[in-house]
């Protein structure tokens, strides 16, 4: 028993510390990449900044949730789409930022010769992203 009790210590202690572990990621990655400021610089919008800021803190508390509950949300797939948009948006922008940050594209347009063909490998990219979340929408959730 108390055994038991000890593997399931540990495996608090392990999973609290995971979960420090990649939270403190997620932070310091937009942190890094600079997501929201460039955004309400993009956007002109700097009256909105604490309301992005919390939508961000908001978004991670209530995925973390969901993630750990069996509770699901029973809403129309036309909601359903329209959140798996938002979801596809957040995910670009984090890529987006993240090429911005270190410059990718350039320095592989160079090493490669391609200057000429940056619009095919960004939409190369762009379609294999649709293709690949598609891929996994269709194939791997069951949404009805």
């Amino acid at each position: 028993m108390t055994r038991e009790i000890a593997y399931i210590l540990v495996e608090i202690l392990i999973g609290f510390g995971s979960g420090l572990m990649v939270g403190a990621g997620f932070v310091a990655f937009l942190t890094v990449l600079g997501i929201i400021p460039r955004l309400v610089q993009l956007s002109k919008s700097i009256e909105w900044m604490n309301y992005y800021q919390a939508s961000v803190i908001i978004g991670a508390m209530l995925g973390t949730y969901l993630t750990f509950t069996e509770w699901t949300l029973n809403i129309p797939v036309l909601i359903l789409g329209f959140w798996g948009l938002l979801h596809g948006i957040f995910i670009g922008m984090l890529a987006a930022a993240l090429t911005e940050v270190l410059n990718v594209f350039p320095i592989l347009m160079k090493r490669l010769g391609i200057d000429k063909e940056l619009l095919w490998l960004l939409m190369a990219i762009v379609i294999g992203k649709i293709a690949g979340s598609l891929f996994q929408w269709i194939i791997f959730v069951d949404i009805l």
